[in-house]
């Protein structure tokens, strides 16, 4: 069978694997009244089983496994996505069930961090202009950042009907196209294909309006694994790291807005609200759907075409992400990110 067949019969699989899987954790959680119900700090007025999210690891996690049982991901790879994202998952499940203190899940994150970084073989190098530079321990640090940031930052993100799970789909579909034009069809691309497909099957549930919803299991392991293929995309292509950054700037951006102006008002980092830009919008347009299809729209029309050329011409990545950058900012403030809901907020 072709490579690439093959490939593409593992995602399809992961894909009805996903919709199936989620489909029984949404009848068990009805059964058991594990329900997201809503409160002041709630995007959704409608009491929503919550914990799909794992079937999205289970999908993934096995589509990964049959890719390296087919060649096309080596062990070290595998062993950096699943081992670290099942400590991801794992502390995410059990924080859906029941609080976790912020330390002990930050712990898990920054080890599963390292961890992946381990089996990457470090973290790769940056490329600026016509030079690539080494990081050395700082490039540890920095890499361990970026990781543990995406992975709170898509829990953050998860805040309204389906645009999480979209989200992951358009940046895990978007860095396997990157892959192909960039003449580096391999590990990445083909781990990237089985994610976004992984997603699509939980979107069937989870699509605006939303039968359930991912919870931490789902969000974590999400972030986690976006940001190693990112990070190891990087190691194929020089420029990719900027290429995925690109794709996933609407995540970045509204995230770390709202956070640093909730920081600077006092407010605690960890503190439930709905002040991001996307929350801004779904309650000024009544839609959620509206949103994350303009989110999506966005992603399509403006990130992906500069992330393209990004991959086409390495030399000058680094301007096509500030080019994306500054108008991604200029629209999340615009919708109203980490602004208070009243005086009395935070």
């Amino acid at each position: 069978m072709r490579p690439d067949l093959a490939i593409g019969l593992v995602a399809a699989a992961a894909l009805l694997l996903a919709m199936f899987l989620t489909g029984m954790v949404r009848r068990r959680a009805l059964r058991r009244g594990v329900l997201d119900v809503p409160n002041s700090r709630s995007s959704h007025t409608t009491p929503t089983p919550r914990g799909g999210g794992v079937a999205i690891a289970i999908a993934t996690g096995a589509g990964f496994v049959a890719l390296h049982l087919l060649g096309a991901q080596s062990l070290d790879f595998l062993i950096a996505l699943l081992g670290g994202g099942a400590a991801i998952a794992v502390i995410g499940a059990i924080d859906d069930r029941q609080h976790v203190a912020a330390w002990i899940r930050l712990t898990v994150h920054l080890a599963a961090a390292w961890w992946a970084l381990h089996w990457l073989g470090g973290p790769p190098a940056l490329r600026i202009g016509d030079h690539m530079v080494a990081m050395g321990v700082a490039g540890y640090v920095f890499a361990s950042v970026a990781i543990v940031w995406t992975v709170n930052l898509f829990n953050f993100m998860d805040g309204i009907d389906g645009i999480a799970a979209s989200e992951a789909v358009f940046v895990a579909w978007g860095g396997a196209a990157l892959a192909l034009v960039g003449g580096a069809p391999g590990a990445v691309a083909a781990a990237s294909l089985v994610l976004g497909a992984a997603c699509c099957g939980f979107l069937r549930w989870n699509w605006p309006p939303a039968r359930i919803f991912m919870g931490d299991v789902g969000s974590g392991f999400l972030g986690f694994t976006v940001a190693v293929l990112a990070l190891a995309a990087a190691h194929e292509q020089a420029a990719a790291g900027f290429a995925w950054l690109i794709l996933g700037a609407v995540f970045f951006v509204d995230a770390t807005v709202t956070l640093v102006r909730r920081l600077r008002r006092g407010a605690r980092p960890h503190q439930a609200h709905r002040t991001h830009g996307y929350q801004w919008l779904a309650r000024r347009w009544r839609s959620h759907r509206k949103v994350t299809v303009a989110v999506l729209a966005f992603d399509l029309l403006w990130l992906l075409p500069l992330a393209t050329l990004a991959t086409l011409f390495p030399r000058a990545a680094l301007w096509f992400l500030l080019l994306a950058l500054v108008p991604t900012v200029v629209v999340v403030v615009t919708a109203g990110a980490g602004r208070p809901e009243n005086a009395a907020a935070d």
